[in-house]
């Protein structure tokens, strides 16, 4: 069994990713890490965890874990992720991994040195639905793609809360902005050539509040809108000339909406659901990366993967201070 140490008792972590290693059929939770031990303590008890420790290098130096998930405030992910690595552990650390592209490829040089594995935590290319959607498209199901279409907004304006925090990494295209790309780049096996973007901050926190996004993919689009200060809506829509596949629920399935996604042909006349209930893509995420570190063949979110989509988030952030086309 892989034994998992977490640093943090972030929200994140509390409520998914702990749950999912606890149900995992090939890890434990062996040890948990707080700058307040009596917290570490506490939800180390609830999650059967073995051992706490009241600094996050405690964790890290401790003989009893194989590797580590990393649910700290985005600025921090680059930091800890290199002091993970160096000490010998796996790595699993929460999106986005960086805030700049460039900040990534020293962590994949350290990665090939040290031998361990080290992903971004993006649960959704686990999900059955996801896998369903990038076989539909490339067996032709909708022909030709030409659009996709996808939206993912909250309502959240607390002050304390780390998204409204521009220090520590806040926003809604480090947030939610890497899911629209992600999913689109992970579906079709294509990458964007250049976007386009308007882009409305908080006058408060000086977060990205509101973002419309264009990302030319040469044939076929993207297009998208983000907010943190907005009625909660998921939905990603995949339009080709001989139908469309609509995922209902893209990102927080069994939140947002039911697990499902519905193929229609071209005139509308014909609809195919496909469900996946109880699916648990927190779970699947934690059991492949357990396997590809102990030398399985488990397709995982590498490290060249997140230098790519982040590059895209760059880019938005870019055109948005201008007006036309900016290269990817």
């Amino acid at each position: 069994m892989f034994r998992w140490g977490v640093l943090s008792t972030a929200k994140i972590g509390r409520e998914q990713l702990l749950p999912a290693i606890v149900d995992s059929e090939n890890g434990v939770l062996s040890a948990l890490a707080s700058r307040d031990l009596s917290k570490a303590k506490a939800l180390g008890e609830r999650f059967g965890a073995r051992h706490a420790f009241g600094s996050y290098e405690d964790l890290l130096a401790s003989t009893e874990v194989d590797g580590v998930y990393i649910p700290l405030p985005t600025s921090q992910h680059v930091e800890w992720t290199a002091k993970a690595i160096q000490a010998g552990k796996h790595v699993l650390v929460e999106k986005p991994l960086a805030l700049d592209a460039k900040d990534i490829p020293p962590l994949i040089k350290l990665r090939d040195e040290k031998k361990v594995l080290v992903c971004e935590a993006f649960m959704v290319v686990y999900h059955p639905q996801w896998i369903k959607v990038r076989d539909l498209i490339a067996g032709g199901a909708i022909g030709r793609l030409r659009h996709v279409q996808g939206a993912f907004s909250y309502y959240n304006v607390d002050p304390k809360n780390m998204r409204n925090q521009l220090d520590l990494g806040g926003g809604a295209l480090p947030d939610i902005g890497v899911y629209p790309t992600v999913s689109t780049r992970f579906s079709t096996g294509r990458e964007p050539v250049r976007v386009q973007a308007h882009i409305e901050r908080d006058r408060t926190f000086g977060t990205d509040i509101y973002s419309s996004i264009r990302a030319d993919f040469g044939d076929f689009e993207l297009s998208f809108y983000l907010s943190t200060q907005m009625a909660a809506r998921q939905v990603m829509v995949f339009h080709g000339e001989k139908g469309f596949i609509e995922v209902f629920a893209p990102f927080n399935a069994g939140l947002y909406d039911h697990h499902r996604i519905e193929l229609h042909n071209q005139n509308h006349t014909e609809a195919q659901v496909f469900r996946f209930p109880g699916t648990q893509q927190y779970r699947l995420e934690c059991e492949a990366f357990v396997r590809a570190a102990q030398g399985g063949k488990d397709r995982v979110f590498t490290l060249e993967e997140s230098v790519l989509n982040q590059k895209v988030i760059d880019a938005i952030f870019r055109a948005g201070n201008k007006d036309g086309w900016e290269p990817v």
